[in-house]
């Protein structure tokens, strides 16, 4: 069965890694650029730690910290945004993917949160 979270959080690492690079390569922006990569690939790598969590409570604690990374990266993308080193139009993509991940991280932790108290 496929782990959509797992999957999207790895892809969207993937696409702040490229444009991590981009950022550095192109634009010479490097500290900003530094802060979104960490919080970005942040996601999955939590996703991940959350698979093997020894209880419900720390796969919940887990996943929020995931939802905090998440939103901590839709903040730096929309500075860049508005610094003009992402343009509208890129900035709108990374948002989209973002905003997938925050509300599939939500509804995880809300129905696992269901799930412990009945």
């Amino acid at each position: 069965m496929p782990n959509v979270v797992k999957e999207k959080s790895f892809a969207f690492a993937v696409r702040i890694i490229n444009l991590h690079r981009f950022l550095g390569g192109e634009k010479k922006e490097y500290v900003l650029a530094k802060q979104l990569l960490r919080s970005g690939t942040a996601i999955g790598a939590l996703v991940r730690e959350a698979e093997q969590a020894e209880s419900k409570p720390d796969f919940i604690h887990k996943m929020s910290i995931a939802l905090k990374e998440a939103n901590e990266t839709k903040y730096w993308i929309l500075l860049l945004r508005e610094t003009h080193y992402l343009t509208t139009k890129e900035a709108e993509s990374l948002l989209s993917d973002n905003t997938e991940l925050l509300k599939l991280l939500t509804s995880i932790i809300k129905t696992t949160k269901r799930s412990i108290n009945g």
